[in-house]
């Protein structure tokens, strides 16, 4: 038998039906619940032919472990997918955006960094094996679908790694507080990727070093950093925003 994992919050069920409904083996939802997002949800499973369950609230819990699930949870397959960074490449018509991770080890920050990565067209989100805390049902329910439409890629060694996206001729950028340049001096319409650290740590060393150029986030006001997502969101954008000009 296949691995499975679970994912559980209406987002993320919904999102994987739409997109990967071959990939679900069963829903289990809340018995009674008769709401109008229920009811979509249920009539979505049944136009894939999804098997639907019922179950009391002690029983969802259980499955999500305490997580808030919002009365659904679904077993899905854990490997539907294994992309590589070539994988991305190949398929793409205009100048890669990846968004990379270094250190991100809280899955309510990679699933809002998912989320982001998915609003601002990024093609992919890469993170290494070790310090991260992987794409779990926490993650997944947060990215709110975006688990399930944008590429998240795992590697086992990051420095390696981002010398192999130079050699492919994109341009790595690091986020860093200290850097003298600022993100809007940068140009982003080159096939770029942006590597973020978590908040505090910031990047490792080795990968810092790795960067063709490091730049900042201006910072206006009293806080001396941004959370992780938000900071990705600023970084990707910019890019959006001087690829349309």
């Amino acid at each position: 038998m296949s691995e499975t994992r679970l994912i559980h919050g209406f987002h993320a069920v919904t999102a994987k039906l739409r997109h990967a409904a071959d990939d679900i083996q069963e829903i289990t939802v809340a018995e009674g619940r008769q709401d109008g997002r229920m009811r979509e949800l249920l009539k979505q499973a049944e136009l894939r032919g999804v098997r639907v369950i019922t179950a009391d609230a002690k029983r969802l819990d259980g499955l999500a472990c305490g997580a808030q699930h919002q009365g659904v949870v679904a077993k899905v397959a854990a490997q539907a997918k294994h992309l590589t960074l070539d994988d991305v490449l190949e398929g793409l018509t205009e100048p890669a955006l990846l968004l990379v991770l270094d250190g991100v080890t809280d899955p309510h920050n990679l699933g809002a960094c998912l989320r982001v990565a998915d609003a601002a067209g990024a093609h992919a989100v890469i993170a290494p094996k070790d310090r991260a805390c992987g794409l779990n049902a926490t993650a997944i329910k947060v990215a709110s679908g975006a688990a399930d439409s944008v590429p998240y890629i795992v590697v086992t060694n990051l420095a390696r790694s981002l010398r192999e996206m130079q050699e492919s001729g994109i341009w790595v950028i690091g986020a860093d507080g200290a850097a003298e340049k600022e993100l809007y001096a940068i140009d982003q319409k080159v096939p770029c990727a942006w590597v973020l650290g978590a908040e505090g740590d910031g990047m490792r060393r080795l990968t810092r070093e790795t960067c063709d150029e490091l730049a900042r986030i201006p910072m206006l006001g009293s806080v001396e950093s941004l959370n992780v997502s938000v900071s990705a969101g600023i970084c990707l954008f910019e890019a959006r925003r001087q690829r349309r000009g």
